[in-house]
């Protein structure tokens, strides 16, 4: 009978993931050039990407919009004068199936200039859902090595809403960022309570031309 019921439970679990990711989305290519809006709680902002800068990195990124990734997603790790890092979902059946998925490594083609967004990595083939908007000149990720990468290629560019991005919290500086083990445990509940301030990404998709 516990068998049974192991073998009833696995069956749900897994039908439940399947409705959340397919990994058929992972063969969606971006076209050369796109646009998106970012609703967030501190006002909109607009990226535009292009495939000439990290096609497999915008083709990610283009993934993660066209499936509703970026849907009340914690803008977790905001350093002032530095960068402003989102992309742990607050279902872990999402965020993990996206995380495990990683994209392989390409070269920084185009330097990490303010208001930019490059995919975080901590190591080979490791880009996977989280992305960071570089808050100044940071050329100095463009040639960090370790892990065995090299620098954090730029897929994309926010074109509108500048002065949005520049009003996310951050008062709890690089707190979040040594932190993320339990927000993905337990998600926004664990941001909601402990750390109030957080700002959020309501949604995101692409714009039509």
């Amino acid at each position: 009978m516990k068998r049974i019921l192991l073998l009833l439970s696995m069956i749900i679990l897994s039908s439940c993931a399947s409705k959340k990711f397919n990994e058929k989305w992972l063969q969606k290519e971006a076209p050369e050039t796109f646009k998106a809006r970012f609703e967030t709680t501190k006002g909109n902002f607009d990226i535009v990407a292009n495939k000439e800068w990290s096609p497999r990195g915008v083709d990610r990124l283009y993934q993660l919009i066209k499936n509703e990734y970026y849907q009340d997603v914690a803008i977790y790790r905001v350093v002032p004068d530095f960068v402003a890092q989102f992309g742990i979902h607050n279902d872990t059946v999402i965020n993990t199936s996206w995380k495990n998925n990683g994209i392989k490594d390409e070269p920084v083609l185009i330097k990490n200039d303010a208001m930019t967004l490059s995919f975080a990595r901590g190591g080979v083939k490791t880009r996977s859902n989280q992305l960071f908007i570089n808050l100044k000149e940071n050329h100095r990720l463009d040639k960090l090595a370790y892990s065995g990468v090299t620098g954090f290629p730029v897929v994309a560019k926010v074109i509108a809403g500048q002065e949005n991005v520049l009003k996310f919290y951050g008062g709890y500086g690089d707190e979040l960022g040594f932190k993320q083990d339990s927000i993905t445990n337990f998600g926004n509940t664990f941001l909601r309570e402990k750390y109030p301030k957080v700002d959020y990404i309501l949604k995101a998709y692409i714009l039509k031309k």
